[in-house]
């Protein structure tokens, strides 16, 4: 063995334990979120809520996507005038995404800088983006 190898197995070995001590320092902490009781439980719950939001808006936005497109073509047949539906979905997309982000930064300001900004950001995202999935749901889904 080398006089460097030892300082690199050193070295690795003290990279990969800060990077481990690392991730289990910024590891999400168990929360039962029907009895939150603390504001950092209630702030986690509120986060994982729009997490889940946020998947269900990808999913329907997915499907909104290939009924836009499908649409399309449909149109096309008739008229190449009418294209355009999946044009149109996306700059409602960007646009809606702009309007969320900054209503909810504004609802964060009822609390700003306390540590219930982060609840009331996670839970105004969490709303306007199920509303948002219904909207995109009731786009490619046919009304009973």
């Amino acid at each position: 063995m080398t006089f460097l190898q030892p300082r690199i197995l050193l070295a690795a070995t003290a990279f990969f334990a800060s990077a481990t001590f690392t991730a289990a320092e910024n590891a999400e902490p168990e929360v039962d979120c029907q009895n939150a009781v603390t504001q950092m439980e209630m702030n986690i719950c509120a986060g994982r809520d729009y997490a889940d939001a946020d998947e269900a808006l990808n999913a329907a936005y997915k499907k909104a996507v290939a009924a836009a497109q499908k649409m399309d073509v449909e149109y096309k047949a008739i008229d190449e005038a009418y294209v355009g539906a999946l044009d149109a979905l996306k700059r409602a997309q960007r646009a809606w995404i702009g309007y969320r982000d900054g209503q909810c930064d504004l609802a964060g300001f009822e609390a700003r800088g306390g540590s219930m900004e982060p609840m009331l950001v996670s839970g105004c995202l969490a709303d306007l983006t199920r509303k948002r999935t219904a909207e995109l749901k009731s786009f490619y889904e046919p009304a009973n």
